[in-house]
């Protein structure tokens, strides 16, 4: 027997359970908000059906399927994965398939649910970024074989997730793909190249998309309650309501009348609101758990497609994460960008979960 080869990482695994049984219950509890508004029963019925049907059985069947395939598979299937990513983002904006709500574009219509497949293609990103940096790893300091695959293989995605728009998913797969970079062995240089094209890039982004420009003064000034500023207003009404200890598990006031998306990227708020600063902070520290232990798999990986993967995942998921509880508390911007395993949407639960499976996969596998 290879004695490289363990069982799945239980420290991680647990840390892992905890979170997505936590969010089951915050969901569930955010998502009665729901039934006040028009056709109620109706929307909160196919919440929960997405939820835990699509995003909870269909991602706890993946994560169990991604746990028992070797990691090794991806790097062998890493440009058709990417491949078959673009094309799903590029079916949005195919009349009859791709479907529009609030102003945006990123969803396929499946008929009895709808599927994201900018979660696809941030997974497919990473893939083939790790597989890229691998197989010419001792050629990353060159332009190019380094920091220009890296920037066309940002832009394709950045090109097709802005065009949706979702400016916040994007973000995270930049934030991902230049830590990879970063493990890789990256010269400081490009670093800060890549550092300095991303100040310009988002400061031409602002110029150009005036929803961009309109939450960057949201956060900086957000005073004004019944427009730009509404849901963070509300965010931050939660928040402090919420106390220390919270009001208790479902009594949240917010959810009902006042916060929107409250089930959506808001759910963090109805947490703090329900469950107070203790439970607020108990997530937080999951997450930064999930985080460290999951850098400890990569670090211990026995190869290095695994530790690049690994890397890439981590950071997916938690830089969501934190970048979604920022925007909650005002030292952000206004993303959209889901809870990673708690806010409504079954494929960003999915997704999640399957990528939990890999990195689970990558810790049998590890040298130590």
């Amino acid at each position: 027997m290879n004695r490289n080869i363990h069982g799945v990482d239980t420290v991680f695994l647990a840390i892992a359970i905890t979170l997505i049984a936590a969010g089951f219950f915050i969901f569930t509890s955010a998502a009665l908000g729901i039934l006040l508004k028009n056709e109620g029963s109706i929307r909160f019925s196919n919440a929960l059906m997405s939820q835990f049907v699509f995003g909870l059985g269909g991602g706890g069947l993946g994560m169990y399927i991604a746990s028992r395939i070797k990691y090794q598979f991806w790097r062998k299937h890493a440009f058709w994965m990417f491949l078959f990513a673009t094309i799903l983002s590029l079916l949005v904006f195919v009349p009859g398939i791709g479907m529009e709500h609030g102003g945006a574009r990123r969803w396929i219509d499946l008929g009895i649910t709808t599927f994201q497949p900018g979660e696809v293609l941030k997974f497919g990103v990473i893939v083939y970024l790790a597989a890229w940096l691998t197989f010419f790893r001792r050629r990353i300091h060159s332009p190019l074989f380094g920091i220009t695959p890296l920037l066309l293989v940002l832009g394709i995605a950045g090109g097709l997730l802005i065009a949706q728009p979702d400016t916040g998913t994007f973000l995270i797969a930049v934030s991902a793909g230049s830590a990879m970079y970063i493990a890789a062995g990256a010269k400081w240089r490009d670093i800060l190249i890549i550092f300095l094209i991303g100040l310009v890039f988002l400061g031409a982004l602002a110029a150009w998309k005036p929803y961009v420009r309109d939450r960057i003064q949201t956060l900086i000034h957000h005073d004004d309650f019944q427009g730009t500023g509404y849901q963070l207003r509300q965010s931050l009404i939660a928040i402090g309501a919420g106390g220390w200890s919270g009001n208790g598990f479902g009594q949240s006031v917010q959810k009902f009348k006042y916060l929107p998306e409250a089930q959506g990227d808001s759910v963090f708020a109805v947490l703090a609101e329900e469950l107070g600063f203790m439970g607020a902070s108990t997530l937080i520290i999951l997450y930064i758990l999930f985080a460290l232990r999951g850098l400890w798999i990569a670090a211990h990986a026995l190869d290095t497609f695994g530790g690049l993967l690994a890397v890439g995942l981590v950071i997916l998921i938690t830089a969501q994460s934190f970048l979604n509880i920022a925007s909650m508390l005002a030292l952000a911007p206004l993303t959209g960008v889901p809870l990673v395993f708690v806010s409504h949407g079954g494929t960003a639960l999915m997704v999640a979960m399957i990528e939990t499976g890999i990195l689970l996969n990558i810790s049998r596998y590890r040298n130590i």
